[in-house]
Formats: C-alpha cells, sequence, structure tokens
C-alpha cells in the first residue's frame, strides 16, 4: 500500500495530533505542514505591510518640517518597525527549517540525539529541535 503524503491530506479544522496516534504519521505531519505554512503566509503579508509601511514613513518623514524631536520620534518608530519586521525573518527562517525537516523526515525528532522531542512538546513549540532535556542543556551551556 502507498504511504500517505501528508501534503495532500485534508484535517478536520478541529483536528489535533493525538499521542494515541503512530508519532509523526502522515496526519500529524499534515497538521504540522499546514500549521507551519499558515504562520510563513501571515509572516509574508506582514513583512509585504512593513514594506510599505516603512516606505511610505520615508516619504513623509522626507517632508517632516516639525521640530528635531518630531523627527527623532518619526525615526524611532522606523527603527522599532524594522527591528520588529528583522525578528519575523528570522522566525521565518527557523519555519523554512521545519519544513524542510518535515520533507526530509526529521520534524519532531532532536537535531542532536535524533531522540523524539515529544507529541506534547511540538504542539507547544512546532519550531523546537531538541528535547526538553538538550535544551535544558542548551541554555545551561549558553
Amino acid at each position: 500500500m502507498a504511504k500517505k503524503n501528508y501534503k495532500n491530506i485534508e484535517l478536520s479544522p478541529k483536528y489535533v495530533p493525538k499521542k494515541s496516534e503512530p508519532y509523526m504519521c502522515p496526519e500529524h505531519l499534515a497538521y504540522f505542514y499546514q500549521l507551519l505554512n499558515t504562520q510563513k503566509e501571515e509572516i509574508l503579508q506582514q513583512n509585504a505591510a512593513t514594506l510599505n509601511s516603512v516606505s511610505t514613513r520615508n516619504k513623509t518623514n522626507a517632508t517632516i518640517t516639525g521640530d528635531d524631536s518630531d523627527i527623532a520620534i518619526a525615526e524611532q518608530e522606523t527603527t522599532l518597525t524594522l527591528r520588529m519586521a528583522e525578528r519575523d525573518n528570522n522566525l521565518l527562517v527557523k519555519i523554512n527549517s521545519a519544513l524542510e525537516r518535515i520533507e526530509n523526515g526529521t520534524y519532531g525528532y532532536s537535531v542532536i540525539s535524533g531522540d523524539e522531542i515529544g507529541l506534547s512538546r511540538m504542539l507547544a513549540r512546532p519550531l523546537a529541535t531538541m528535547t526538553i532535556e538538550e535544551q535544558e542543556e542548551h541554555e545551561k551551556r549558553g
């Protein structure tokens, strides 16, 4: 029998992976694949809006005739917006990495030991790459 392709599985909107199902079965992978792609799409839309906002703000700032504090506030808003976009871009890199792990069959398994990360942890943190114990050890050494 052919193996189910997680990309083609239509899940119920109420579906949540269960521990009673085989770990990272096609349904689990479909769930995380869809979740991560939704997050990715939201970030890409936010980035487009941010870019438009910064572009508009820069054009507006060029015509600001206020005092130095008005100009400083406008520049600070632009800087904050760009920092938030940078944070989103870093998240996008992690999402793309997780999607690659789904594709190559390593999603849900530790990048250090290869052990199962665990369904509860993956549901809480879909971008997790280590078991809780490994993450704690990593942070101690940090």
